[in-house]
Formats: C-alpha cells, sequence, structure tokens
C-alpha cells in the first residue's frame, strides 16, 4: 500500500536537476507557470519546491530564465485574482493563461507529462497532426478537458499531454476555445466521485465521461468535434 504524502514528495536530486537541465535546452521562447496557494494547503508547499526547481534548470536569455514562476497566495487583496480564472481549488498550477490547469500537484509520473508540456510551449511544437492542428483552428464552442488522474498511473501523463496539446493548438489558433485540466484525484476526491473514476486516466469533456484509458490523438478529436457540433 502507497504512503500517500509519499506520492507527493519532490524527487528530484541534484543529478536529476542536471539531466532536466539537458531536457529543458530545448526551450527557446518563454514560458510563465502561476501557483495558486493558500493557507493550510497540504501539497501547496511540494507543488512550489517542484516547480522552482524547474526554473533553477531553466535555459536563461540574457541573464534571466525562460521559465518563470509566479505564487499567487489567497488573502484579501488576491481574490480578485483567483475569481478571475475562476480558480477555487489549491494548489492549481497554471500555463498558457489558464488554458492549461493542474488541479493538484504535478506528482509523480505526471511530472513527465508536466515536464513534456512546458518543452512543447517552449518550442512550439505542440506533436500534433497538420490535420488536427487545421480541425482545432476552425472550432469556436468552449470546452473542457478533464483528465483525472494519480501520481501512480503509467499512462496518465500521456492523456494529460494529449489535452493539453489540444488547447494549445486551440489557443495558439487565436480560438481559445478549449481548456485543459489535469486533476489530481486523491487531492480532489469529490471530482474523482463525480467521475465515477475507478480506473484512471478518466478523460471528460464538458463533464461528460469519454474515455477511461489514455485515448489516441484521433480519438480525441473526434469526442471533441462531437462536442462541436452538438
Amino acid at each position: 500500500m502507497y504512503n500517500i504524502d509519499s506520492m507527493f514528495e519532490v524527487p528530484l536530486s541534484e543529478t536529476d536537476i542536471e539531466e532536466l537541465k539537458t531536457v529543458l535546452e530545448e526551450v527557446r521562447n518563454p514560458v510563465k507557470i502561476i501557483t495558486f496557494t493558500a493557507e493550510n494547503c497540504r501539497y501547496c508547499g511540494n507543488t512550489i519546491d517542484l516547480i522552482e526547481l524547474v526554473v533553477k534548470a531553466s535555459p536563461r536569455r540574457n541573464g534571466k530564465p525562460l521559465i518563470t514562476h509566479e505564487i499567487v497566495k489567497y488573502s484579501r487583496d488576491k481574490r480578485e485574482v483567483f475569481a478571475k480564472y475562476g480558480i477555487d481549488r489549491v494548489p492549481t498550477v497554471m500555463l498558457l493563461d489558464g488554458y492549461i490547469r493542474y488541479v493538484g500537484m504535478p506528482a509523480g509520473e505526471e511530472i513527465r507529462g508536466f515536464i513534456e508540456t512546458i518543452i512543447r510551449i517552449g518550442t512550439g511544437d505542440s506533436g500534433l497532426s497538420e490535420r488536427t492542428k487545421s480541425i482545432l483552428s476552425q472550432i469556436s464552442k468552449k470546452m473542457v478537458i478533464d483528465v483525472v488522474v494519480t501520481p501512480t498511473c503509467p499512462y496518465c501523463p500521456y492523456a494529460s499531454l494529449l489535452s493539453n496539446m489540444f488547447a494549445y493548438e486551440s489557443y495558439r489558433s487565436g480560438k481559445k476555445s478549449i481548456i485543459s485540466k489535469t486533476i489530481e484525484a486523491y487531492e480532489n476526491p469529490d471530482i474523482a466521485d463525480m467521475y465515477n473514476v475507478m480506473t484512471v486516466p478518466t478523460v471528460a469533456i464538458n463533464r461528460s465521461v469519454e474515455f477511461v484509458g489514455p485515448p489516441t490523438e484521433d480519438q480525441l478529436l473526434d469526442r471533441i468535434l462531437k462536442h462541436a457540433k452538438y
């Protein structure tokens, strides 16, 4: 049996950070990460530690890191910022002006997908096919993709990354019609219960469960198109 707290430890050693620096060398464009936190938040500190390590490993331009991190802690004078983005859970990690979100810490296996998301935003290469990019650029209907994950799931990062890249291409096209949310189940059991999650990843579009297990690019695009039509 897993100790839940151990799943959310930041496992990166100095050697890991050096390897991370090598991986992140591909990043050429600025990537801004915003973490929303609050008092008495169980894993907010771990989340901040993780992202600060990513910033530490970031390539630099003119002496400044290309990957930057802003921390927004809930307080009376920050309520408007939380309200602006509809943040009602902490920690929430936001990229791409909120069109890509991690609701709960991107922990364990999910770190891989989180890092790859940063790299793809930072290189401008989503890895999606030209057909998918073209179709996404024509979709105006607002959609939220929820990907429910756990830290120990080896397949979850693939589903999360795919969802993130759909949001990224929609954002880059100017439509900005897709929000991708990776939702950590242990930190958000009410959402997992709402979707009756028995297996992860579970993928929902506009609160309708579409996949149990990671979809392929074509499968996710097909469901996105169905939601766009109805």
